[in-house]
C-alpha cells in the first residue's frame, strides 16, 4: 500500500473509532491553501481537531513525534481559520488531539492523544 493510501487508510479507520466513541464528526480533510485539518469533531460541548498519523515501521521515529512545533503552530492557524469562517459554531473549549494508527509488528494499535499540544502560534 502506497503512502497516500495507506495514510487514507488509517484515518478511516479512526473515523470509524471516533464514532465509536461519541465524537461527532463536522469536517474531515477541511483543506486550505495553507494545509488541512484530518478531522473537526464535536465530543460533547469540546470542539476538536484531530490529526491522524499512520506508520507502518518506526524508521523515521514515532509517527506522534512529527506533529512537532512547526506541524502544532500550521494546525493553529488552520483551526483559527475554521472559527473564523463557522462563527456561529457553539463550543465551550477547543482543544487539538492527535490519534496514531501504528501498524508496527503487523498489528493494528490506536493511540489517542487528547489535548496533545496548546494552541500555538
Amino acid at each position: 500500500m502506497r503512502q497516500g493510501a495507506l495514510g487514507k487508510w488509517g484515518e478511516q479507520v479512526v473515523a470509524e473509532w471516533l464514532e465509536r466513541q461519541g465524537f461527532v464528526l463536522l469536517a474531515r480533510n477541511w483543506r486550505r491553501r495553507e494545509g488541512e485539518l484530518d478531522f473537526i469533531a464535536m465530543q460533547g460541548d469540546i470542539l476538536v481537531f484531530i490529526e491522524v498519523k499512520t506508520r507502518r515501521s518506526k524508521a523515521f521515529g514515532a509517527p506522534e513525534e512529527s506533529v512537532d512545533e512547526r506541524k502544532q503552530c500550521q494546525l493553529t492557524r488552520l483551526a483559527q481559520r475554521y472559527l473564523d469562517e463557522n462563527p456561529s459554531l457553539a463550543f465551550n473549549e477547543c482543544r487539538f488531539d492527535v490519534v496514531v494508527v501504528d501498524l508496527t509488528g503487523n498489528r493494528l494499535r490506536l493511540r489517542h492523544y487528547p489535548n496533545a499540544f496548546p494552541p500555538t502560534g
